[in-house]
């Protein structure tokens, strides 16, 4: 998983290319003018693609208004554990992930779980949690396996630049990957993501704040928009899963979403792949 995964990055190059005006794209990361927003993907304009959802700074759109959801009395005790109980007993993340650093992260992110009706609010909740499941095989894995064998680093991006040493392979509950992505979670959540990406695997609630946050600024509003849970597979793996590079994944992702949804008490929806 990376938030702004190679798929995604090519999505925003091409709706550069061909959809948004040229006078608005500024700069990637920001620094905008004023009078301009930063949009949750790094550029610089104006209209509800740069001031609406996920827009980090300048004269952005009011947020939506939250509904009076509880999520605590939504992922109960139970339903948590009976997630956490499927892992092995010898999994690190068995004693590093629990609800109550869950709830602690999501003080945070109030929007989170509590957009629209009382309905969509256990959609995005099962949506999430089926995400973590299986990113996490039950919250039983911090790290990436063999992540750090492995090279994420976008010698690219001159604002994210990578730390010589350090590793920007998968972390926490949903694998905060990629040096573009460690970068501004540390900056809105107060850790040096670049010098100290391992932070996300020793602190839990970074950890899970680093999982709200991509959530946030990569999923939230796709789900919450009632486009279907199929969209967020897309934003989180879509190039590795979607358009049949791997249904099977993409089917055990729906499994745990369905199997949330009935737990919750809500039908899933339409447009469960991608």
């Amino acid at each position: 998983m990376v938030l702004i995964n190679r798929n995604l990055l090519a999505f925003i190059l091409a709706g550069i290319l061909i959809g948004f005006r040229p006078n608005h794209v500024l700069g990637q990361h920001c620094g905008c003018a004023t009078d301009l927003c930063c949009s949750k993907y790094g550029y610089c304009g104006t209209g509800n693609d740069f001031c609406g959802e996920g827009c980090k700074q300048g004269p952005c759109n009011t947020a939506p208004s939250t509904n009076d959801v509880s999520v605590a009395d939504i992922v109960t005790p139970e339903f948590f554990n009976s997630i956490t109980d499927q892992a092995n007993s010898s999994c690190a993340g068995k004693s590093f992930y629990s609800r109550s650093v869950f709830l602690d992260a999501l003080n945070s992110y109030p929007q989170f779980g509590r957009v629209g009706t009382s309905d969509d609010s256990k959609r995005e909740i099962a949506a999430f949690f089926a995400h973590v499941t299986h990113e996490t095989g039950h919250f039983c894995y911090i790290e990436e396996i063999d992540g750090a064998s492995k090279d994420y680093c976008d010698e690219n991006d001159t604002q994210y630049p990578c730390v010589t040493g350090k590793g920007y392979y998968g972390r926490g509950p949903i694998q905060l990957s990629w040096n573009f992505n460690y970068g501004p979670a540390g900056n809105s959540i107060g850790f040096d993501g670049l010098n100290a990406p391992e932070t996300v695997a020793t602190d839990a609630v970074v950890s899970f704040k680093t999982a709200i946050w991509f959530w946030m600024n990569g999923v939230h509003s796709i789900i919450t928009s009632g486009q279907g849970f199929g969209p967020t597979i897309r934003a989180i793996n879509g190039a590795l899963e979607c358009n049949g590079r791997n249904p099977a994944t993409v089917q055990a992702r729906v499994q745990y979403y369905t199997d949330y949804c009935n737990q919750l008490g809500v039908a899933p929806g339409d447009n469960l792949t991608c």
